[in-house]
């Protein structure tokens, strides 16, 4: 069943009205016809299954079949900030991230990053980075749309970080597997989660040092060095498991 994402207000009197690029695509990539099912969620949490009614010159008008409980987000909220990585790799990492259940994507400049952007190549990206977003939600049924931010310096991320309850930085000279279960034991629901993952490269030495000062729990993911596409998903995907478990 397909999956489409509203603002609140596009949703009133037992009605939900879908216009822009969503309308488009239903009409002429998925061809759907008045009569078929489609699940709807909102911003605000709530998720609908709903039936098309019709489409108008610039909207289709879905009718409101029942109200659901939307089970699909983790029970806890996990920021992942990646250092940026050379090529398309983030698209890859932004698509699986929002799969996996990340909260929010934040892109990290950091010491090793090779890709520099400017201001519009990073408003270019972050679009482009968003738009993966959305349709990663929409086709894992997510209840909501994470956020991919702008781009952060690594002192910026430092500063955004602290917020957070817990903070976990793998490291590929890290060591002692079961220090880093026991860290991921801690992890409960309704916490907030910050993952560090750094670029190509890996992080310096000292950024290291920053990320604990900052709170972070420094934690080894085995004995194979990871890719930086492959590393945060799969900090991800042990969270999942133990979140949902």
């Amino acid at each position: 069943m397909h999956h489409f994402f509203v603002e609140p207000s596009c949703v009133r009197e037992n009605k939900v009205y879908i216009e822009g690029g969503d309308v488009r695509h239903m009409k002429n990539v998925l061809r759907m016809k008045a009569g078929e099912d489609v699940t709807i969620s909102d911003s605000a949490g709530n998720t609908y299954l709903c039936c098309l009614e019709k489409f108008e010159t610039d909207q289709a008008v879905l009718d409101i079949l029942k109200k659901q409980e939307n089970d699909t987000e983790l029970p806890a909220k996990l920021y992942l900030f990646q250092g940026l990585p050379k090529g398309d790799k983030m698209e890859m990492i932004v698509q699986k991230a929002v799969e996996l259940g990340a909260y929010q994507i934040i892109p990290v400049q950091t010491k090793r990053s090779v890709v520099k952007l400017d201001e519009k190549k990073s408003r270019r990206k972050e679009e482009r980075w968003n738009l993966i977003a959305k349709g990663a939600a929409e086709q894992s049924g997510r209840g909501r749309i994470p956020e991919v931010r702008e781009v952060l310096s690594w002192e910026e991320a430092l500063a955004c970080a602290k917020e957070l309850d817990m903070l976990v930085i793998p490291y590929e000279l890290a060591e002692g597997m079961e220090k880093t279960k026991e860290i991921f034991s801690r992890i409960q629901p309704e916490q907030s989660v910050g993952i560090f993952i750094g670029p190509e490269g890996g992080f310096e030495k000292w950024e290291i040092e920053q990320a604990e000062e900052a709170g972070a729990s420094v934690i080894t993911l085995g004995r194979r060095i990871l890719r930086t596409e492959t590393a945060g998903l799969a900090v991800l995907s042990i969270l999942m498991y133990h979140l949902e478990g």
